[in-house]
């Protein structure tokens, strides 16, 4: 593999703009004269239309489609409200409230629809913007399909956390089966409070996030931090690499097992989350595997248990099955599959057999 660190040109200046002329069909002399889309980032993309026609022009719509993994080709119009003339000028402001937010570095494409009183129509040819973090200069590193970007001016410290990623793949991948199937981007910040300033709802504790369907990694990482950042980042490359594996449209992963894994890539679990899961053991207080099919408790203590006991759950099936059986079931739970039927059809017992094995086995190792 070859790696480069060169100066990425994001955008040529603060906002983006992106003209489109070119039209699908037209009837008369209805015409575009200008469109361009311009980013705020993070709130929102401003577009811009200005259209003439020997009628006035009465209707116009903006189309656009998010750029990212989904099951069906879905776009959104938007009936734009303005005064009908023979001239007009016309823009809409996507905020980012409407769409959830958008990570850096994602796009969209979007397209005009006009009509004129004359019964003239005009369709734009779709147009690709990106959605980029201008308030920061960001160079990158690439190696194979993962991608860093970063700001700053440390390239010893950009080539340590792509190492981090790299070896966070091949113990995923050695133990599990699973591989990345589409190329990942980072963007590391340098504290999390830069990263919270690029998210449209973050928590005060938010310190990375996946944005699975993108292909979308951002995490805060500063220089003093990196032992946590190198575990971060292989956390949340595992959980992009699990989605890719097996995303459906009908239904998604027990939560033990999504965040089993990505505790797994991290490595050895962290003694903070070994000292709840062997306290739990004593006290007769583990939580079953059916209630951490759930999204885990929002009380800090109970929730860290339950990572502990997810990476627990998914030591004992790789180390007891083999990493053949792993992949396997996640290649079952991808045709769909409920989560008792998928653990019968790969090791022959359901949850609740699961539930007594595993507590059978974690006991011999607290």
């Amino acid at each position: 593999m070859t790696k480069k660190f060169a100066l990425v040109a994001l955008i040529v200046c603060l906002t983006l703009a992106v003209l489109s002329p070119a039209v699908a069909q037209a009837q008369g002399e209805l015409t575009v004269l200008d469109s361009s889309a311009e980013a705020d980032f993070p709130m929102r993309l401003n577009f811009n239309l200005s259209a003439r026609s020997n009628f006035d022009i009465t209707d116009i719509r903006l189309c656009y489609t998010i750029d990212r993994t989904s099951f069906a080709d879905i776009f959104s119009e938007v009936v734009v409200d303005f005064v009908p003339d023979t001239t007009v000028d016309v823009s809409f402001r996507l905020e980012m409230v409407m769409v959830g937010g958008l990570p850096p570095g994602s796009s969209l494409e979007y397209w005009w629809k006009i009509t004129d009183a004359g019964d003239g129509w005009l369709e734009t040819e779709p147009t690709r913007v990106r959605f980029d973090d201008t308030r920061y200069e960001w160079t990158s590193l690439t190696e194979g399909q993962i991608t860093f970007y970063c700001y700053q001016d440390d390239e010893d410290f950009i080539n340590e956390l792509m190492d981090a990623a790299q070896a966070a793949l091949a113990r995923l991948s050695a133990d599990t089966g699973a591989e990345l199937e589409k190329p990942a981007q980072f963007y590391i910040y340098a504290n999390s409070s830069d990263l919270q300033g690029a998210m449209i709802y973050p928590q005060e504790w938010t310190g990375g996030v996946a944005y699975t369907r993108h292909g979308i990694i951002a995490i805060g990482i500063a220089p003093t931090s990196i032992s946590w950042g190198k575990r971060a980042i292989a956390h949340e490359l595992a959980h992009l690499v699990v989605d890719q594996i097996t995303l459906n449209p009908y239904n998604e992963l027990p939560t033990w097992l999504e965040e089993g894994l990505a505790m797994y890539a991290e490595g050895e679990l962290q003694s903070e989350f070994a000292s709840y899961l062997e306290r739990a053991i004593d006290d007769d207080s583990l939580i079953s595997v059916q209630s951490l099919c759930s999204p885990f408790s929002a009380y800090s203590g109970v929730a860290t248990l339950g990572y502990a006991q997810s990476y627990s759950l998914v030591e004992y099936l790789v180390g007891s099955y083999g990493q053949g059986n792993m992949l396997d079931l996640l290649n079952t739970f991808k045709e769909g599959s409920g989560y008792d039927a998928a653990l019968e059809a790969v090791y022959g017992f359901d949850m609740d057999t699961l539930n007594s094995l595993w507590r059978d086995y974690v006991s011999q190792q607290y």
